[in-house]
């Protein structure tokens, strides 16, 4: 360190900060230490920009100096400092493209009849403080937090949304597996893949869990229904507008996961 200039430490140490600025901002979040709000939008959305602009500029003005005079050494971290906050806000500004892809937060197999939730799932997202289950014949425009959707969206429901957009999404034929052995499949399938809570009923044929991010750690309320016939999933963020496309992933995951256990497809 001692050998090292003073350039090449105020680079190699900018560049430190930055994995440990977004991580504060994530994992203060997951804790509870403030709010999604702070740590996904004023930390992340806002502030991140702010953090890899002044990054970048550093490292510029760093790399402008080491190339000025010869020997023009000294100028690969620098370069790397420039680089990399660079290549992030890339990263951030297609989030933006994501969310426009992915309007919603509420997506099911079902469209017409989306699998409900429990009374103590409700319950719990009522004490949470999450986002309401909309009706999916309902105008994006007339529920309370598209209400400044623009108009090609605002005329869309949650059942065009889904699909449109996630068209590949279908239900998992039962084929011979039982009831029981379904609502057996569903409940190990999403302990495999980490969900908390996980409650089944095999009078109701229904199984729900929750699935954590582990960063945010932003939690989504999954149910799955057990038809006669076949299985419907459903997915809904307790958080946010946009999911980014996360729930519908989540189940075609499940989805998967449980027809490799009942030998369905």
């Amino acid at each position: 360190m001692k050998n090292m200039s003073w350039k090449t430490k105020l680079v190699g140490g900018l560049l430190l900060f930055l994995p440990l600025y977004f991580a504060t901002a994530a994992l203060g979040t997951k804790f509870g230490i403030w709010s999604w709000q702070t740590g996904l939008g004023t930390l992340v959305i806002g502030g991140g920009p702010i953090v890899l602009g002044l990054v970048a500029l550093v490292s510029l003005i760093l790399l402008v100096m080491a190339l000025w005079k010869k020997p023009r050494q000294g100028w690969i971290l620098p370069a790397i400092g420039l680089a990399v906050p660079l290549g992030i806000l890339g990263m951030l500004s297609s989030v933006g493209t994501t969310a426009a892809e992915n309007p919603i937060h509420d997506v099911a197999t079902d469209t017409a009849n989306p699998p409900e939730f429990s009374a103590a799932t409700v319950a719990a997202r009522e004490d949470f403080g999450a986002n309401p289950l909309n009706d999916y014949q309902t105008p994006l425009g007339e529920l309370e937090a598209y209400k400044n959707s623009p108009p090609e969206l605002a005329i869309k429901s949650h059942a065009q949304i889904i699909n449109d957009t996630y068209a590949k999404l279908s239900p998992l034929p039962l084929g011979g597996a039982s009831k029981e052995d379904a609502v057996a499949a569903v409940a190990a399938a999403m302990g495999e893949m980490g969900f908390t809570d996980i409650r089944a009923d095999n009078e109701a044929g229904r199984v729900e869990g929750v699935a954590e991010t582990f960063w945010f750690g932003f939690k989504d309320d999954v149910v799955a229904r057990i038809g006669e016939n076949e299985i419907d999933f459903r997915s809904v963020s307790r958080v946010g507008r946009s999911d980014l496309g996360a729930n519908a992933k989540r189940i075609a995951e499940l989805r998967d996961q449980v027809a490799k256990q009942i030998g369905q497809r």
